[in-house]
């Protein structure tokens, strides 16, 4: 986190947090370049990890990503409006009374048990064949068709004549720790549940199953934390860019000595003479308030540690080296 002691950017507010879309892109590349040939779909589900869904989009699209998975149908409405063209898959599935919003705003529905998987199909005998996909569980015990529904499929296939069915995704439950045993079973589960779906695209990789390696690539990937920056794999070096910055600014400047302490709970007690810069940003800034007494923030390539808790707009630093 950059401080400034001469304003932000020339802006009123005494703490700016910038988005940086070019380094968004980037990571797309990179993850594309990963899965490659698997095809490389983006996730923007929660406002594009709260950094702003039209912007990423656009930006995303100009990469040539077409494929886009979000949480919500609104959400899936939203980005339509900005995105005429790109095939847009809200995850939480198809609700009772929705199937007319995914008709109208040209959406594929997520369906995650056999009762939505019905309700698609007959709303299509009515109206006309439209495209969906089909999630199927295999680790996770939240979404998706389960084990005994998947069996059913596999033994009645007259259950999904009819569908149109794009995409055959699952998701992994362990990828961030590539030698988890459940990252290998699930592989071979979703591997023997393809046929379900011989002309659409399988999907089963995320941020952190990409670099488990091509077995788990299947036809697309569909990362989403680490496109935002996020490391995806637990214990490595991140290969990903971070795409945010948080610039705040010195409202003042303090000298302090032992014993004294800095911030609710006296939780830092200086050892010696110190300078203390409290900056304008806090967790209401999206500083996390857990970061109290191991972070820090750069002043002119210059490291000042956090010092004390991270308080709602305010974070103390150890400005001594400054």
């Amino acid at each position: 986190m950059p401080i400034s002691d001469q304003g932000v950017h020339g802006h009123p507010a005494t703490s700016v947090l910038t988005v940086d879309l070019d380094a968004i892109a980037t990571n797309y590349r990179t993850l594309s370049a990963r899965a490659a040939p698997a095809v490389c779909a983006g996730v923007l589900k929660a406002d594009a990890y709260g950094l702003g869904l039209v912007p990423v989009a656009r930006r995303l699209w100009a990469e040539g990503c077409r494929i886009y998975f979000v949480a919500s149908l609104d959400e899936a409405i939203t980005l339509r409006a900005i995105l005429p063209e790109a095939e847009i898959v809200p995850l939480n599935g198809l609700l009772p009374g929705d199937q007319g919003y995914y008709r109208e705003y040209g959406l594929l529905p997520m369906l995650n048990d056999l009762c939505q998987l019905e309700m698609w199909l007959a709303y299509c005998r009515v109206i006309g064949s439209l495209p969906a996909a089909l999630h199927v569980d295999t680790g996770m015990s939240r979404l998706g068709l389960s084990a005994v529904e998947q069996e059913r499929l596999l033994s009645e296939p007259g259950l999904v004549e009819g569908l149109q069915c794009r995409y055959l995704i699952s998701h992994l439950a362990c990828a961030d720790t590539p030698d988890h045993l459940l990252n290998r079973r699930q592989q071979a589960d979703f591997a023997a549940l393809v046929e379900l779906v011989p002309h659409g695209r399988a999907s089963l990789a995320a941020s952190s199953g990409i670099f488990l390696g091509m077995a788990w690539h299947f036809d697309m990937v569909r990362p989403g934390v680490a496109l935002y920056g996020g490391a995806p794999v637990d214990g490595a070096a991140n290969p990903m860019q971070s795409v945010v910055c948080l610039e705040g600014l010195v409202l003042q400047l303090r000298d302090v000595d032992s014993p004294e302490t800095v911030g609710y709970g006296a939780t830092y007690e200086f050892a010696g003479k110190t300078r203390v810069a409290t900056i304008a940003a806090g967790y209401a800034d999206g500083y996390l308030r857990s970061a109290g007494g191991h972070s820090a923030a750069r002043w002119r390539n210059i490291t000042l540690p956090l010092v004390g808790r991270v308080s709602m707009d305010l974070i103390t630093l150890d400005a001594t080296a400054a």
